[in-house]
This record gives structure tokens, C-alpha cells and sequence, in this order.
């Protein structure tokens, strides 16, 4: 009897381990939960941009990547995300995919524009500019030099 006490103690004991575990999990996965607005922004490449990434303003974060989808229309990358409801952005507002470090990771810089209008739940930024990929500059510089040398 002492034994099966000990099992079900120690079965007990990883349930509610595994159960934390799958709580935390699931919490974690929930993107969405400041109060906010989504819009989304339209790319031509996304460059390693992810769901979860930060969405900033002057390197303050002011919202979060919620999914990242292709427009079958007009076959862009069109980025949701889900901003701060005390940022408002004009509509003329532009969106740069950035790195963080040179090691790759990944954020979405907004540039408020001057209009008097602002975006609202489910608008498009369209002004956009895709990252800079660094094995195509280091290229395009290898090219030039060695044509320089000819």
C-alpha cells in the first residue's frame, strides 16, 4: 500500500507540473493582450520579421507582430499588428522592417507622419520599405570592387 501511495503522490506531482507548463504555454502564445487597434502594413518581403516581434516608435515599443499573412490579390506580405490604443497614428504613417543587431533579429519601426487623420482599427499602412539584406549588399560590394580592379 506504501508503495502505491508514493506513485500516486509522484503521478500527482508531474500532472500539475505538465499543467503549469500547458497554462504558461497558452499564455504565452496569447499575442494579443494589451488594449489596442489592429492594422496592418503591406511588404514586398518580410526578411525574417516573425509573430511576436516588437512594433516601435523611436525604439519604444508600441505594440506587437500578430500575424503575418499573403495578400493572394496583389501577392505582398501583408504584416497585422496590434498597437497601444494611446498611440495614434496618422494615416500617412510609414513602416520599415529593421534589425535589431547584426546577428538578425528583427522589429517593425513606424515613422508617424503629419496628418490630421489617423488610422483606425483594421486600416493599411501602405508606405513601406523591406529590410536590407545583408549577403545582397556584401555581394553587390564584391561586384563593384572587383570590376573597379579590371
Amino acid at each position: 500500500m506504501k508503495h502505491n501511495a508514493i506513485e500516486t503522490i509522484t503521478g500527482a506531482a508531474v500532472i500539475a507540473i505538465a499543467a503549469f507548463f500547458l497554462s504558461y504555454s497558452a499564455q504565452k502564445a496569447n499575442i494579443k493582450t494589451e488594449n489596442g487597434y489592429t492594422i496592418s502594413a503591406a511588404f514586398t518581403d518580410v526578411g525574417g520579421l516573425s509573430v511576436g516581434d516588437n512594433v516601435q516608435i523611436s525604439g519604444v515599443k508600441v505594440g506587437t507582430i500578430s500575424d503575418i499573412i499573403l495578400d493572394p490579390e496583389r501577392f505582398l506580405a501583408m504584416v497585422h499588428m496590434n498597437v497601444k490604443s494611446d498611440v495614434k497614428l496618422s494615416e500617412d504613417t510609414s513602416a520599415i522592417i529593421s534589425s535589431t543587431s547584426l546577428l538578425g533579429g528583427r522589429y517593425l519601426a513606424l515613422q508617424p507622419g503629419g496628418m490630421d487623420d489617423y488610422l483606425e482599427e483594421g486600416d493599411v499602412i501602405e508606405t513601406t520599405q523591406a529590410p536590407q539584406n545583408l549577403e545582397q549588399l556584401l555581394g553587390k560590394f564584391i561586384f563593384s570592387m572587383q570590376n573597379k580592379e579590371e
